[in-house]
């Protein structure tokens, strides 16, 4: 437990705040105590915990306790303690007394609780846990951007844990020097895979939601925590983001290869990453395919003009397709391995619906065609992408 004028500040200052989210709402509730049934929110930082936690707290026999400093600054001491379940709920308890929520469901949110979830939830044996995943490449993006990982970073946050390169608590010692040697994306994806491995290890009263979807989330966190679904579909309506898949246009070639390298392996577990993650597409006129073949390059006819080859993701490509190119008999499909191209590949918001299409500025080099599909004509929308070439 912390100690000290600093530990009483961080009660202090943790309690404001739950004080200030609440208000004097539920107050008689909260003031009757014996209320076992907490809520655990984790994830990787920059995952949307802060906001599940709060559409959680917002909702009627709820309160959100916010990002729980003292017991942030005690869990690299709590890892593997033989006593972390007394020291966590006593953390939390203190807490839930002096915010006057003993009453009610506390909503703790801390991220790296995912780290001792085991013992969290044997500290309320009638607690649950959401664990919020979301895309490690965007977590990535949002954690260079934050630079709480980064080479050069000075400072701390409120608990004390101070930014930059070091080794965190939950890298492993023979790691350590190779985790401070490595790139600033490569530690934040080393954070976003020791957070998320972390929290997957503990399965009882878990469950796992993706950031996502986490507009459609509430009837399952509902069922999860046996409340209605419709106080919480309110809260979370008020989920949007626009930085979904930010990675692409924001991380480097070089970065993407660092996160994939540290944390490859998991995204493909989760999902993130399939069998066409490294293939983009290109509709071409047959012909035009085909003059191409003595070169080594290929070039549709209206590059010059435009400047780039259109090109699209797998799973976008039927827009280009049934808007430009329905009922044609004369197409193929070039399925492209993007890590192959020697030209610069950007992606960029097509002008009508903001959708992002990557652009090839330069030619397409063949080595880099891994498969050709001869398309069969379609009818208007009704274009179906033909199996991977896998």
């Amino acid at each position: 437990m912390a100690n000290g004028r600093s530990g009483l500040t961080s009660y202090a200052a943790t309690a404001r705040r739950v004080l200030v989210r609440k208000g004097v709402r539920e107050l008689s509730a909260r003031l009757r105590g014996g209320e076992e049934r907490l809520v655990f929110v984790v994830g990787s930082p920059r995952s949307g915990t802060t906001f599940l936690a709060g559409a959680i707290g917002a909702v009627p026999g709820f309160a959100d306790l916010t990002e729980v400093t003292p017991l942030k600054a005690a869990i690299p001491s709590l890892v593997g303690a033989e006593d972390a379940a007394d020291r966590i709920r006593a953390i939390l308890e203190r807490v839930r007394m002096l915010a006057l929520v003993r009453g009610v469901r506390g909503v703790e949110q801390t991220p790296e609780t995912a780290f001792v979830l085991a013992a969290a939830l044997a500290a309320y044996p009638e607690a649950r846990a959401v664990h919020i995943v979301r895309d490690g490449r965007d977590v990535v993006c949002s954690l260079l951007e934050r630079g709480w990982l980064s080479a050069g970073r000075e400072g701390s946050d409120d608990a004390l844990q101070s930014y930059g390169a070091d080794a965190r608590f939950w890298v492993s010692p023979d790691e350590r020097a190779a985790f401070q040697e490595a790139s600033d994306a490569a530690r934040a994806a080393w954070a976003w895979r020791s957070y998320v491995g972390a929290a997957r290890s503990v399965h009882e009263r878990v469950l796992e939601i993706r950031y996502e979807s986490l507009a459609d989330a509430a009837p399952a966190i509902a069922a999860h925590l046996d409340v209605e679904a419709m106080p919480l579909a309110a809260s979370l309506s008020r989920f949007r983001d626009n930085s979904i898949g930010r990675f692409r246009r924001d991380l480097s070639a070089e970065q993407l290869a660092d996160v994939e390298r540290v944390a490859g392996p998991l995204l493909r577990e989760l999902g993130c990453m399939g069998p066409l993650e490294n293939l983009i597409v290109h509709i071409a006129a047959g012909t035009d395919w085909d003059a191409a073949q003595p070169t080594t390059a290929y070039l549709p006819p209206r590059f010059e003009e435009e400047g780039f080859i259109h090109m699209s993701d797998p799973d976008q490509v039927h827009l280009p397709a049934n808007a430009l190119y329905s009922g044609r008999a004369d197409l193929v499909l070039l399925w492209i391995d993007a890590e192959r191209l020697e030209g610069e590949l950007r992606y960029e918001s097509a002008e009508q619906d903001g959708v992002q299409f990557p652009h090839l500025y330069g030619p397409l080099n063949l080595d880099a065609v891994v498969a050709v599909t001869r398309l069969a004509p379609w009818e208007p929308g009704a274009f179906v992408l033909p199996p991977a070439p896998l």
